[in-house]
């Protein structure tokens, strides 16, 4: 009996619900395989891309936060050192 029936009368065709659920598993498997492989792509683009740079990234990154560390404390010392008032 391909036929499922609930107490509402509703009738459900058994074979169309398992040939869908085998579909969107086939998709999503499909799917996953293709975000694997964009994500493979990505990451290898982005190493060639770090090994072309001068300087690595980690080096750029320690140079920006002793540049903001100094900045924040001649800020914080202009402000403490400024006349009451002005």
């Amino acid at each position: 009996m391909n036929d499922l029936s609930s107490e509402s009368g509703v009738q459900l065709n058994r074979n169309l619900i398992v040939g869908g659920g085998v579909l969107v598993a086939f998709g999503g498997l499909l799917g996953f395989t293709g975000m694997a492989l964009v994500t493979s792509a990505l990451i290898s683009a982005a190493r060639r891309w770090v090994d072309k740079m001068e300087q690595p990234p980690s080096d750029i990154a320690r140079r920006k936060w002793q540049q903001t560390k100094a900045a924040a404390a001649a800020g914080a010392a202009a402000w403490r050192d400024s006349p009451p008032g002005s």
